[in-house]
């Protein structure tokens, strides 16, 4: 089998990457011919494709609100990109592409040609981008579907990214792959959760088109420890979507005085630091000194307020069998069973997000109950193999025809 992967950062940028390389080191193991197609960047893992790999864009930043029309273009449809995934296809000749997170960098364009090159096109959705064009679905810090996954002006009209001109582009972005129908070419969609399958099936996409496959991990490489270190956490970006200012309300209301460590960096981060001081800021972490963190954590928070898909952050706690408190919200409640492997709390509430708390705090024996559940729940459901073996049976249906 030979299979075309596609993803705009070829490092481990966050979860989306996880599950890219995860797929990829998979396929290489089995005998598959992988090709890689993504963008330059020094940050990159070694491929013998880089040299066909996209020119370095950064998006980041004020450039974005206003940029060169070159650049606007290229963050629409990317004619880079089409001249070196040509010759990259005429070359290889994949039966198969499977594409990640493509947008802005690489371009939706690039579906119509890997079709145009005889490959089947599967595409997993790690947001919710096909419905709102800013993918978070969020205005102004609240829950927004108002584009519907067709009225892709309201972008720019409710200035819902704080810029006209950032939702104008966006607009366009997303009016230009619907005119051009470049979605209609993918064969099957891969949703990592029922909640974000649903939504785009509502909106979108016909559900026949859709497949849910939960994202995965490899238990083995989790040992849970047997220590409680007395403290809460929260790990990852530090920014307003993720609903750390939440938490840090929640824990300075608690009855309890407990510690709390947050680990990441963000946006927000010196702003939090210095408003809540009792919360101890770790930065960046990674690798087994981030593992040990979590393993030792008392329970982990996961207090997102935008709609989460399968966060790889709650797979990686309950990996470690810690119990997680997270929003009721998106994907999370699909991960999260409340009152089993977990809490579930109202988004945005840091009174009950301090209530669950203090539930979780002043009772060791429920911890290491739902702690043990959870990873019970992950080795049942969101096992590797169980993502990989799914994978492949997508993959022998778009080949073979169905069993």
């Amino acid at each position: 089998m030979k299979i075309l992967f596609a993803n705009k950062f070829f490092y481990l940028n966050g979860g989306s990457e996880t599950v890219f390389f995860q797929e990829r080191n998979f396929l290489k193991e089995q005998g598959a011919e992988v090709i890689d197609f993504s963008m330059q960047d020094e940050r990159n893992l070694p491929s013998e494709f880089s040299d066909y790999f996209v020119p370095h864009v950064d998006y980041s930043g004020e450039r974005r609100v206003t940029p060169k029309l070159k650049t606007a273009v290229a963050f629409i449809h990317s004619r880079e990109g089409l001249k070196r995934l040509t010759r990259l296809m005429e070359k290889e000749k994949p039966q198969i592409a499977h594409l990640h997170n493509i947008y802005h960098q690489l371009t939706p364009s690039i579906i119509p040609l890997l079709k145009e090159k005889g490959a089947k096109v599967v595409l997993t959705l790690h947001d919710a981008k096909l419905v709102c064009p800013a993918y978070l679905m969020l205005n102004r810090g609240k829950i927004c579907v108002q584009c519907e996954g067709e009225k892709f002006y309201k972008a720019a009209t409710t200035r819902c990214q704080g810029s006209f001109g950032k939702g104008v582009l966006l607009a366009a972005e997303a009016y230009w792959h619907k005119w051009r129908k470049s979605y209609e070419y993918v064969d099957r969609f891969i949703s990592p959760s029922k909640f974000l399958a649903d939504l785009v099936t509502t909106y979108r996409v016909p559900a026949g088109r859709i497949r849910v496959l939960k994202n995965g991990i490899d238990a083995d490489d989790f040992v849970p420890g047997s220590e409680d270190g007395g403290y809460g956490l929260y790990f990852g970006r530090i920014s307003p979507e993720k609903g750390v200012k939440t938490l840090l309300a929640a824990h300075a209301a608690m009855d309890s005085r407990i510690p709390l460590k947050i680990v990441g960096s963000g946006p927000l981060e010196e702003n939090l630091k210095s408003c809540y001081p009792d919360a101890e800021f770790l930065g960046y972490k990674r690798g087994d000194e981030l593992r040990s963190i979590v393993g030792n954590a008392s329970f982990v928070v996961v207090p997102s307020e935008c709609y989460e898909n399968c966060s790889m952050t709650i797979l990686e706690a309950m990996a470690l069998a810690r119990p997680v408190i997270g929003s009721r919200i998106g994907g999370i409640p699909e991960q999260v069973e409340d009152g089993v492997t977990g809490l579930l709390f109202e988004m945005g509430s840091a009174a009950e997000l301090a209530e669950k708390m203090d539930q979780l705090w002043q009772n060791r024996s429920l911890r290491r109950l739902m702690g043990k559940a959870a990873r019970s729940k992950l080795e049942r459901e969101y096992s590797l193999k169980k993502h990989l073996d799914g994978l492949m049976r997508i993959y022998r249906e778009l080949l073979e025809g169905p069993a």
